[in-house]
Order: C-alpha cells, then structure tokens, then sequence
C-alpha cells in the first residue's frame, strides 16, 4: 500500500509549478509578463545571493494570478456585459 502524499503549493511558485497548477503555457506566462503582470504584484526575480537582476529567475505569486486570470471572464468573446 502506498501512501498518498498532498502539497498545497507556497504562494510563490516557479514557472514549472504555476504551468502545473494553472494550465497556463510558457509563453502565455512569457508574454503576460512582458505586458500585463506588474514586477511585485503577480511575479518577482529572485537571487540564491539575495541581489536579483533582470535575467535571475522568475517566481510567481499564484493569488495575484488566478485573480488576473478571473478578471478575464468578463471580457471573453461573445461574453454578455
């Protein structure tokens, strides 16, 4: 018998977990960062040493995101206003 093991994912995940939990592709997350997420608000760079710069990896704050993916639903096409 194998036990069954249950993570709640960390408010900040890495690109890899939020495609994992959200169903979202690379370059969707590529892209919504480029022109709709705000640095802080849906994604931060991060450093081992404590000191990021622009090419440091990426994690993403999942609340922030599902919200912006939320707020979508009003815009869809053929969505009644």
């Amino acid at each position: 018998m194998s036990d069954i093991i249950q993570l709640t994912p960390n408010k900040w995940v890495t690109e890899k977990k939020l495609t994992e939990i959200t169903g979202l592709r690379s370059g969707t997350i590529e892209r919504a960062r480029k022109s709709s997420w705000f640095l802080g608000r849906e994604y931060l760079h991060v450093s081992p040493e404590g000191e990021p710069n622009p090419n440091s990896q990426c994690m993403y704050n999942t609340e922030a995101i599902n919200h912006w993916i939320e707020q979508q639903a009003s815009k869809q096409p053929g969505a009644q206003s």
